[in-house]
């Protein structure tokens, strides 16, 4: 999601140096806060920063505290606040943050599962080598203590170091280990338990050091007491709150008592249970959207500051350096009469309106961890793709949001931050999924969730979200990165789109033992004016790429196999029916399908569907060519800029927020079904949902600005992001 940078200002010069050097100090070590609010936030519009963008550190998933305390395991360092006059010079000279190593007490090696197999004595390697197929009884009895010659009667076993594979773990046989107490599987390559080993009076097990990715299996061991984990890479925080879950009588964790975790899972426990009572019954009081904050001081309201009208300039949507009370207001000008949500808005009255509810609205970005911050903008969202094979129809209700210092992964089904990465310094602007094939040291493949983040730094950071850690940081630009995206054909390359106007395609390739990447630059493509969003053409997306810019919409050609390393603009697409010259700003931009495409932005008050097959067949050599408009979508008249649109191909919908905090919901597919020639008129949304004024600190959060909207694939979950520290969830029963 792109935003204008700042411009320099003599009068804002101190005023904006005091707002990085806010922006960047370090959050607290020991957890992210993150105020979840029942039923929604509540608290006045945000005041506008003067750049576009600050933040950073990382931080990991966690357990979550009251109000939704997510605590975090990663963590960062930072070059610290820059000059702004120097913010350019530094962010290229100096080092990157050290954000490959997760937070822990073990080494490296540990720390990615990559400690070396010990070497056994002369004595033991014949058992060492009847260890690399399936174990046998022989191999037990030499590793069981007491010495016996009946498994039964073995109580302590010590399996390490032997290069173990899950499927080695035979159930039938470590079942006949009826007396079995203690077990030490460290130092092999397991990925997995399973599922019925019959170990029923296990009380200590150590499972440290190797490729575990969930402890589910854990509570097969119900007198579990002593767990060992450590070194497993794949595993985080918030599979220690599993563990206390599935096992009561656990009474140390990695060398540590659980009774603190224990504890603040009770405590959690009590949190959730006391909160679910007091959503229901405001609910049933207040009619279903809105959900009173209990237990929070209440501060004086700005909520009034929004609506006082006032004038700003057209093309900034942030202005500088000034408190809330002083800020221009947000509306531009009066929107339209909205519909109320389910009402039936299509323009021929057969278009009924699609069931969505509120679900969750949460405060996760906030600065400083201040449950207050109603205040950091939200720009971008991303819901992580169903990879895995076989999975037909398959859909992720897990969103990523970024917004101020942080990148939050989220389950929209129950509201829980899984994960929260923090960079201090940083402002995030875009995030995207890609999923890459990684083959581990056991020589197994797996797909990994690799999310990109990249912001106001001109840094990419390639987050595992699975792991919890930052695995690589590519320096992409001197200047901040507007917006980026991968190719829906090549799962490594990355487009990044920055305010030097230029765009860049990497190659990130696929991480290596060590978790690194080694990323490499393809091409440059330079633009006329600052690109806002990348789209690559859905019928061909190795060929061209299309960018809404500042200037307007463009296309180059990306193929590969030209020798050209370093291109101009193919050619700049002309919206306006009464001018034959570019240079109107598109802030949105998607595909419908494979041939529609929605923009945003060129005409005032309008969403434009054209073709993109019948305009680039008129193409012939011309560098201008004007679109052949299919429909015109009605959308706010407001003169604000950077509301992104967003589509859901597979359902065909449009999605855009506003000024108001409206979301607008078109469903095309009657549209683009109707034959020519189609109404000249504007098409009316077929829904509009209004903001559901949720409370926050003792107030009514009545104005807010809905930056982005996405929906995932089967239009299943809708997440909105606002400019007031607000995620918004609605889902369709």
């Amino acid at each position: 999601m792109a935003r204008p940078l700042p411009q320099p200002s003599p009068a804002g010069g101190a005023a904006r140096a005091g707002h990085l050097r806010a922006a960047a100090r370090r959050s607290d070590r020991s957890g992210c806060p993150c105020s979840r609010i029942p039923g929604g936030l509540r608290g006045p519009p945000p005041p506008q920063p003067p750049s576009p963008r600050s933040g950073g550190q990382s931080a990991g998933a966690g357990p979550r505290g009251p109000l939704g305390v997510v605590v975090s395991p990663w963590g960062t360092r930072s070059a610290g606040p820059l000059p702004s006059g120097r913010r350019q010079r530094r962010a290229r000279a100096a080092p990157p943050p050290e954000l490959r190593q997760p937070r822990t007490l073990t080494s490296v090696s540990r720390r990615h599962g990559l400690a070396r197999t010990p070497v056994p004595p002369a004595g033991q390697r014949g058992s060492r080598l009847l260890a690399m197929g399936p174990l046998s009884a022989r191999l037990l009895m030499q590793r069981g203590r007491p010495k016996s010659d009946r498994l039964g009667k073995i109580r302590s076993l010590d399996l390490s170091g032997l290069k173990l594979l899950s499927e080695h773990l035979d159930p039938k046989l470590l079942s006949r280990l009826t007396q079995l107490q203690e077990l030490d599987l460290s130092n092999n390559q397991l990925e997995t338990l399973p599922a019925n080993l019959g170990l029923s009076h296990l009380r200590i097990l150590r499972c440290a050091n190797n490729q575990l990715g969930d402890v589910t299996a854990l509570c097969q061991f119900p007198q579990l007491e002593e767990l060992s984990l450590e070194g497993n890479p794949f595993l985080t925080v918030s599979d220690n709150l599993k563990v206390s879950f599935l096992l009561p009588k656990l009474r140390k964790v990695n060398g540590k008592d659980a009774s603190s975790t224990s504890s603040q899972v009770e405590s959690l426990n009590r949190e959730l249970t006391s909160r679910v009572q007091m959503i229901s019954e405001a609910l049933v009081a207040s009619g279903g959207t809105q959900v009173h904050e209990t237990g929070i001081p209440e501060r004086p309201s700005k909520a009034t500051a929004a609506q006082e009208p006032r004038a700003r300039p057209m093309a900034l949507k942030r202005s500088g350096d000034v408190s809330l009370s002083l800020s221009p207001s947000k509306r531009g000008c009066p929107s339209p009469p909205a519909h109320v949500e389910g009402s039936p808005m299509g323009s021929d009255g057969s278009q009924p309106a699609l069931d969505l509810e509120p679900l969750h609205f949460l405060q996760c970005h906030s600065k400083n961890n201040s449950p207050r911050d109603l205040e950091t903008q939200l720009w971008a969202c991303a819901f992580e793709p169903a990879w895995e094979e076989g999975q037909a129809g398959a859909t992720s209700q897990t969103v990523a949001t970024c917004g101020g210092e942080a990148v939050c992964v989220i389950d929209c089904q129950t509201g829980i931050v899984l994960h929260k990465y923090k960079a201090p310094g940083e402002e995030f602007f875009s995030v995207a999924w890609t999923a890459l094939t990684v083959v581990t040291q056991a020589g197994h493949k797996k797909r990994w969730s690799v999310l990109a983040a990249a912001g106001l730094r001109g840094l990419v950071r390639l987050l595992h979200v699975r792991a919890g850690f930052c695995c690589g940081v590519i320096r992409a630009h001197k200047k901040a990165i507007a917006t980026l995206c991968f190719s829906p054909t090549h799962e490594t390359h990355l487009f990044t789109a920055s305010y030097d106007k230029r765009i860049i395609l990497w190659d990130v390739g696929v991480p290596n033992h060590d978790y690194e990447f080694q990323a490499s630059q393809l091409l440059t493509l330079d633009a006329a004016s600052i690109p806002l969003r990348l789209c690559p053409v859905a019928s061909c997306p190795e060929a061209y790429l299309l960018a809404g810019c500042e200037g307007g919409c463009c296309c180059w050609d990306v193929r590969l196999d030209q020798p050209q390393k370093r291109r101009v603009c193919e050619v700049e697409f002309v919206f306006s029916e009464g001018s034959e010259a570019p240079g109107r700003r598109v802030d949105g931009l998607a595909f419908v399908n494979e041939d529609v495409v929605a923009s945003k932005g060129n005409s005032l008050g309008t969403i434009c569907l054209w073709s993109w097959s019948q305009t680039w067949v008129g193409r012939g050599k011309q560098s201008t060519l004007a679109v052949v408009v299919l429909a015109r979508l009605q959308w706010s008249p407001t003169k604000l800029a950077y509301f992104s649109l967003s589509t859901c191909p597979d359902e065909g919908i449009v999605l855009c927020g506003d000024e108001e905090g409206n979301v607008w919901v078109y469903d095309v597919r009657h549209i683009l079904t109707q034959q020519p020639p189609l109404p000249a008129a504007p098409q009316a949304p077929t829904q509009i949902l209004k903001w559901p004024q949720p409370w926050a600190l003792g107030q009514m959060v009545t104005k807010t600005m809905v930056n982005t909207v996405v929906a995932n694939p089967t239009f299943t979950y809708l997440t909105a992001l606002t400019d007031s520290n607000i995620v918004a969830i609605w889902k369709r029963p």
